[in-house]
């Protein structure tokens, strides 16, 4: 069944360095910081990528938080081999080959390197700032 009454909203994502983690998005990715603000007293950094919104916080008092488990490669698949959110992606309209190289080129790492998909789409997962997974896959041209 399918609800009408939900629309995708953000992504929320805790940062120990919040504003150098909004410009690697910006650099490497290519998104738009469209609000610099504080909330609790912690910066809160607004990105658009895609369409869609990336939050980037910062630590708040009170707040003990733990690093992120890193991605792990398995016999057919990787994953941060943890409960809760693994990774999150986006499709790339566009040759994500060149797409790679040229992350690559700036010094992005890769968890995952290009490969085929299980549905013969090109993907990698690339790992940003804070633990942060993201899979892109190359959409029909």
């Amino acid at each position: 069944m399918r609800n009408a009454a939900f629309t995708f909203d953000h992504i929320h994502i805790m940062s120990q360095t919040p504003h150098e983690s909004a410009n690697w998005y910006v650099e490497m990715l290519g998104a738009e910081i469209v609000a610099d603000t504080m909330a609790y007293g912690a910066p809160q950094i607004f990105l658009e990528l895609g369409g869609k919104t990336l939050i980037i916080r910062g630590h708040r008092e009170g707040e003990t938080p733990v690093p992120a488990r890193p991605i792990q490669p398995f016999a057919r698949f990787s994953s941060h081999n943890a409960w809760g959110t693994d990774h999150f992606g986006f499709l790339y309209h566009g040759d994500l080959r060149a797409f790679h190289d040229e992350l690559r080129a700036k010094g992005v790492q890769f968890p995952v390197e290009l490969k085929p998909g299980n549905d013969g789409h090109l993907l990698c997962y690339v790992s940003a700032p804070d633990g942060v997974s993201i899979e892109l896959v190359e959409a029909y041209l």
